[in-house]
């Protein structure tokens, strides 16, 4: 009685040996298929989306390549050190308040050659008028810097507005492309046929964009540091007009002979 009992113990056994040699064998194989399809699946690469995004793609690489260029220029022209220097006009209200000469104020503003020296300078020059004329001619010069300060940003704003237009037009060419196809029935049940025309919708669409978010960020951060400049050379030019003006020259003359 025991040897059959015995017997199935042993066929159990092999039985599960079996059952774990073809899973094992069946392990390798399925990670095999796996990892060939997934070999056999495309990359593109960064060009390959590029040309797959049509036409429309060129000029917003060209406008995203021009925004660069001025937003790197304006990146350098307007810090405050070429705008309005802080050591230059401490130094130059202080002299002017000393008791500094017409002449001595003029070479000090000619030495400098940022914004604000331009500025002092047409106001040094109206030194001991009155108070009206020597603001004005301050005023003059200091709407010349402003527009010179604020010089190409329309190009930033032109491409935040433009490129997202191209991409649009992109998307209504890529999708006009995908209808014809759908329409001469040559893509049915085909989805492959479709993907041209609707990858290039979607990628000209992304790269408008693209270009477009940053540049609009880019141009509200350029004016509104041309604004803050701005009222600061309005500030440093009033400062000055109490300083020149023939009311403040007589005001000055007044206390001394009191002292």
């Amino acid at each position: 009685m025991p040897r059959p009992k015995r017997s199935l113990r042993c066929l159990a056994g092999l039985a599960c040996w079996v059952t774990a040699a073809v899973a094992a064998a069946q392990q390798p194989a399925g990670a095999a298929a796996e990892a060939t399809s997934a070999a056999a699946e495309p990359t593109k690469s960064l060009f390959d989306l590029f040309v797959d995004g049509g036409l429309l793609l060129w000029p917003i690489l060209i406008a995203s390549m021009v925004m660069l260029v001025v937003a790197i220029e304006r990146l350098v022209s307007l810090r405050r050190g070429n705008v309005v220097p802080g050591p230059f006009i401490k130094c130059f209200l202080t002299q002017v308040r000393e008791g500094e000469s017409q002449d001595g104020a003029l070479v000090l503003c000619e030495a400098d050659n940022s914004h604000i020296g331009r500025v002092f300078e047409a106001g040094v020059r109206r030194w001991g008028k009155p108070a009206v004329e020597v603001e004005q001619a301050i005023l003059d010069e200091g709407e010349r810097s402003a527009n010179r300060l604020r010089r190409n940003l329309r190009v930033i704003n032109g491409v935040a507005q433009v490129c997202p237009l191209l991409g649009l037009l992109g998307t209504v060419v890529g999708m006009m492309k995908a209808f014809d196809q759908i329409a001469g029935a040559a893509a049915m049940g085909r989805p492959e046929a479709l993907a041209g025309g609707i990858s290039e919708a979607l990628l000209s669409t992304a790269a408008g964009l693209g270009v477009a978010i940053p540049a609009l960020i880019l141009y509200l951060h350029f004016v509104g540091r041309v604004d803050s400049l701005v009222m600061e050379i309005d500030r440093r030019g009033q400062e000055l007009v109490n300083l020149i003006s023939a009311e403040a020259l007589a005001d000055r003359r007044g206390k001394r002979k009191a002292a």
